[in-house]
């Protein structure tokens, strides 16, 4: 996956052009709400890919990323086509997001080549992998978030005519109600094989509720589906650093599940594979984050993981 003499990724996922009718877009232009809480940090990843996207060594490539900082400006951390400075907390997240992101997009690409027809991206926020990657035709991807949240993101699709290279389903629901039925409703096939993508959510979710996650995509995925996700502890860094940008920020972490990830995937019935942030920033040529540095004392780990249900 990387080139050994250079140590710079080979094989990047190239983006698809803007060449198919996006399924469920809205048919003319209105205000993107102003995004708040949880919801307000999807532009902070934004913010992220944006600038990795800009890097002549770039992990992925996320030519819309810009697009979404652009729509608001009481939101965005950038404005127009110069980077704003960035707040400290994705300044010591960025290399952390550019590295999961490249080896999620690889998991769900895989997967989509294989034969892999469904795909749930939960918590979606303005991912644009819809639109970045290119799907095999076949291909179902079904965005869940809140409300709110989509709406904002299809707002800036409508507003520079950004449609999708497959199949596209906006789910409006909130992870924590009855999203599996709104899921259902949407066109959902339980009975197909599906890959799952939970990507900055675990930390998020106190034990409970991430036992309840995983617990309906569980019972929701058919045998031969797939779960890619990461996950993070926390640290003072990090409580510092968001502390810094929002109150309402540091009390954002509950944690996740109590237990290590292959265990936990285990129990309800995975086959997990488990990777170490600094296990992959090597692979892909970039330095590990300092609040994932294990050469450092009082900072967290982090994973990037992949599940298998067998048949």
């Amino acid at each position: 996956m990387t080139n050994a003499r250079t140590n710079t990724p080979t094989n990047t996922p190239t983006y698809a052009p803007t060449h198919a009718p996006t399924h469920a877009m809205p048919s003319s232009h209105t205000p993107a709400p102003k995004l708040t809480g949880v919801a307000a940090t999807a532009l902070g990843v934004t913010a992220i890919r944006a600038r990795e996207h800009r890097r002549p060594d770039r992990l992925f490539a996320d030519p819309y990323a810009q697009h979404f900082l652009d729509f608001s400006a009481d939101d965005a951390p950038t404005t127009g086509t110069q980077p704003a400075p960035t707040p400290e907390l994705f300044t010591l997240m960025a290399d952390q997001v550019a590295v999961r992101t490249r080896f999620l997009d690889d998991v769900l690409t895989s997967a989509a080549r294989a034969g892999t027809t469904q795909m749930v991206l939960l918590a979606c926020g303005m991912d644009a992998r819809s639109f970045r990657l290119d799907w095999p035709p076949a291909t179902t991807l079904f965005e869940v978030d809140f409300a709110d949240t989509l709406a904002y993101r299809a707002a800036v699709l409508v507003a520079h005519g950004i449609t999708a290279g497959c199949r596209r389903t906006e789910v409006p629901t909130d992870l924590r109600e009855d999203w599996p039925t709104a899921l259902c409703a949407a066109g959902f096939d339980p009975g197909l094989p599906t890959t799952w993508l939970m990507e900055g959510i675990l930390y998020a979710l106190t034990p409970v509720a991430a036992d309840l996650l995983l617990g309906r995509v569980t019972a929701n995925s058919a045998p031969g589906s797939i779960l890619a996700l990461d996950h993070q502890e926390d640290s003072a860094l990090l409580r510092g650093a968001r502390r810094a940008l929002s109150e309402e920020l540091v009390d954002l972490w509950h944690g996740g599940p109590t237990e290590a990830l292959a265990p936990w995937l285990a129990r309800h019935g995975w086959q997990p594979e488990v990777h170490t942030l600094e296990e992959l920033t090597a692979q892909y040529g970039r330095p590990v984050p300092p609040p994932f540095d294990p050469q450092h004392p009082a900072t967290g780990r982090s994973w990037l993981a992949t599940g298998h249900l067998p048949a």
